[in-house]
C-alpha cells in the first residue's frame, strides 16, 4: 500500500511538471518568450531601414518607368538613352538588395526565424525596354500610363527633371539611412545628377 501510495504521488508531480511546461512551450515545441525592449527597438529600426528601402526602390522604379516611357514615344533617342537607362536598371536592383520586409519580434519562439522576402526587382529589370508607354501593373491594378511630351527635346528635359527628383530623394534618405545603405544613397544621388546634366547641359556641349 505505502509502495502504491508513493508510485502516484511521483506520477501526479510528473503530470504536474509536464502541464507547467506546456505553459512555456509553443504548439510547434518553440519555447515562447516576450521580446526584451533590446529586441523591440532593433524590430523598430528594422521597419523604419525596410520603409526607407522601399521608398527608395519605389523612386528608382519609377524613373525606370519614365526611361521606358521615353523610349517606346522617341525610338531615335534609344542610342542616347539606352546607356542611362541600364545604369537606372542596375540602380534599381542595388537598392532592393538585402529586402524590405521585417517580421514581428512579439511571441518570438526559439525556432529559426523563416527568410525576409526580398524586394529585388527580377532580372528583366536590365532588359530592353518595352514597346508600351504605361507602368507595371502591381497588385493587380490597371496600368498607369507615363505621359511623355511629344516633342524630343521636351522628352528629354522631364527625364532629367526625374533624374533629379529621384537624386533629391535619394540624398535625403541617405540622412537616416545605415552606414552601408547611406553610402549607396549617396552614389546614387550622384549619378542622377550626373545623368540630368547629360540629358540636357550635356547635350549642348
Amino acid at each position: 500500500m505505502r509502495t502504491t501510495g508513493r508510485r502516484a504521488l511521483l506520477v501526479a508531480g510528473a503530470a504536474a511538471g509536464a502541464t507547467a511546461l506546456a505553459g512555456c512551450t509553443s504548439p510547434s515545441g518553440g519555447q515562447v518568450r516576450k521580446p526584451s525592449a533590446a529586441e523591440r527597438e532593433a524590430e523598430r529600426v528594422a521597419r523604419a531601414e525596410a520603409a526607407l528601402r522601399l521608398r527608395s526602390v519605389t523612386a528608382a522604379r519609377g524613373l525606370l518607368e519614365r526611361y521606358d516611357a521615353t523610349l517606346a514615344a522617341h525610338p531615335a533617342l534609344a542610342p542616347r538613352l539606352t546607356p542611362l537607362r541600364r545604369a537606372v536598371a542596375a540602380h534599381t536592383k542595388a537598392l532592393g538588395e538585402g529586402g524590405t520586409t521585417v517580421g514581428p519580434a512579439t511571441a518570438a519562439t526559439t525556432s529559426a526565424p523563416s527568410a525576409p522576402a526580398s524586394a529585388t526587382p527580377s532580372a528583366s529589370a536590365s532588359a530592353a525596354p518595352s514597346a508600351s508607354a504605361s507602368t507595371t501593373p502591381k497588385s493587380g491594378a490597371s496600368p498607369t500610363p507615363v505621359r511623355v511630351a511629344a516633342e524630343p527635346r521636351a522628352a528629354l528635359k522631364e527625364l532629367a527633371a526625374a533624374e533629379r527628383t529621384a537624386a533629391d530623394g535619394h540624398t535625403t534618405a541617405l540622412l537616416t539611412a545605415p552606414p552601408e545603405y547611406a553610402r549607396l544613397l549617396a552614389s546614387l544621388a550622384a549619378s542622377g545628377a550626373a545623368h540630368a546634366y547629360l540629358l540636357t547641359e550635356g547635350a549642348r556641349a
